[in-house]
C-alpha cells in the first residue's frame, strides 16, 4: 500500500504482499468458479444455491468483486494466500481454489478472540448459569443483517414451539425506534417466561458460546460466527440470510456440524421447521452433529499452534522468494496467474445469476 502510494512497485522494496481471506474456501471457490465459467458444474455439488437463494448470488458477487475488489487483492497477493479456515473441514475446497487461482492457499485456523472475564453483560451470564448443561440455544444473525417482520415472527414461533431455552440477540437498523415487544408476536415475552431471554443491541457472543449451558447456535452462518461456534464445540442451527451465508450453511450441513433450516419454495421461514431443527440438534446432543462438532473443537485446540507455525514458515519462504524475484529484470512468471484472475473481472452479476441458478 505504501509503496504504491509513492509510485514504487512492491517488488522493488522487497515486500511480500499477502492476501488474508476472511471468508471460507467453499463459498469463495464457488463464487470464483461461477464467475469464471458457470456453464461448468461446480465439482462439489453439495455446495450449491437453492432456487430461493438466487438474488443472494448477485449480492455475493457485488459485495465480493465490485465493492471489495476481490480479484484485485488476489492479483496483488504474492505466491500464497492466507485463509481463515481449517483443512479438516475445507481441504478439497482449499485445493480447488488453489487450482483456480494458481497460488498456494494456506489455512491459518479460526483466529478467534478469547472471551474475557470482564463483567460486561453479567446478567446474561448469570441467567445462563441457571440453565442445565447444553440446554440452551444462542440466537444471533450478526451485525450487518436485520430480520424482516416475517423472519422475526417465523423464528419467534419456532423458538416457542421448540420448548428449548434460548437467548436471542435482536438488532434493529440505526435510527429506528422500535421496542422489542412491538417487533415480536403479541404475548411472546409473557408466554416464554424464564425459558427465554431477549437482548437488544449487543451481547458477548464468544463468552456466550463458551458457556456450558449452550447446546446450539441459531446462526446466519457468517464465516466468523461459524469459526467461533466450531472453536467452542457448539452445533449450528443454520438460517442463512445473504451473500456467502447460504453456501456456508450447505457446508455446515455437509460436514455434519449443524443442520440447516430449509425455507419453503418462496424463501419463507416456517416456525415448525425452525422448532424441529432446534429440537433435533439440542435435545439429541449426543447424536452425530453434537459429537462431530465437539471432536472438531478438540482438533482446533490441539492443532492451533501447529497451524500458525506452518503459516509462519510459508510466509518467511514467500518473503524470500519475493526478494529473489526483485533481483531479476523479468518478472513475467510472477504475474503469470493474473490472466486467470482477470478472466472473471468482466462478468455481469445478473448474467451469472441467470446461468447458475437457472442451471
Amino acid at each position: 500500500m505504501i509503496s504504491s502510494n509513492h509510485g514504487h512497485p512492491r517488488l522493488q522494496l522487497n515486500i511480500a504482499a499477502i492476501f488474508y481471506m476472511t471468508t471460507g474456501a467453499a463459498s469463495t471457490s464457488f463464487l470464483f468458479h461461477v464467475l469464471k465459467d458457470p456453464s461448468i458444474e461446480f465439482p462439489s455439488p453439495e455446495i450449491h444455491l437453492r432456487d430461493y437463494d438466487g438474488t443472494k448470488l448477485t449480492d455475493l458477487i457485488d459485495s465480493s468483486v465490485e465493492k471489495n475488489g476481490f480479484t484485485e487483492y488476489l492479483k496483488r497477493s504474492s505466491e500464497i494466500i492466507l485463509i481463515k479456515s481449517f483443512r479438516e473441514i475445507e481441504e478439497k475446497y482449499i485445493n480447488y481454489f488453489s487450482e483456480l487461482v494458481g497460488k498456494d492457499i494456506i489455512p491459518v485456523g479460526a483466529i478467534v478472540e478469547e472471551p474475557n472475564n470482564k463483567d460486561e453483560q453479567s446478567e446474561i451470564i448469570e441467567w445462563l448459569d441457571k440453565k442445565d448443561e447444553s440446554s440452551t440455544v444462542f440466537v444471533s444473525f450478526g451485525s450487518e443483517y436485520f430480520l424482516s417482520e416475517m423472519e422475526m415472527k417465523g423464528i419467534a414461533h419456532g423458538l416457542e414451539l421448540s420448548n428449548v431455552n434460548f437467548i436471542w440477540l435482536v438488532r434493529f437498523p440505526g435510527g429506528e425506534k422500535i421496542r422489542v415487544e412491538e417487533a415480536l408476536p403479541e404475548g411472546f415475552i409473557e408466554r416464554i417466561g424464564e425459558r427465554g431471554m431477549v437482548v437488544e443491541g449487543w451481547a458477548p457472543q464468544g463468552k456466550i458460546l463458551a458457556h456450558a449451558s449452550i447446546g446450539g447456535f441459531v446462526s446466519h452462518c457468517g464465516w466468523s460466527s461459524l469459526m467461533e461456534s466450531m472453536k467452542y464445540g457448539v452445533p449450528i442451527i443454520a438460517i442463512p440470510m445473504h451473500v456467502d451465508q447460504p453456501l456456508n450453511a450447505r457446508l455446515v450441513d455437509h460436514i455434519a456440524i449443524g443442520v440447516e433450516v430449509v425455507r419453503d419454495e418462496n424463501g419463507r421461514l416456517e416456525g415448525e421447521k425452525v422448532a424441529t431443527v432446534i429440537k433435533n440438534v439440542v435435545v439429541e446432543k449426543n447424536g452425530v452433529v453434537g459429537k462431530k462438532v465437539r471432536e472438531l473443537a478438540d482438533d482446533i485446540e490441539k492443532k492451533g499452534e501447529e497451524e500458525m507455525d506452518g503459516v509462519s514458515q510459508n510466509v518467511i519462504q514467500d518473503d524470500e522468494n519475493v526478494a529473489d524475484l526483485a533481483t531479476k529484470e523479468d518478472n513475467k512468471n510472477y504475474n503469470s496467474n493474473d490472466d486467470v484472475i482477470n478472466s472473471v473481472d468482466d462478468r455481469d452479476p445478473q448474467q451469472v445469476y441467470d446461468e447458475n441458478v437457472a442451471h
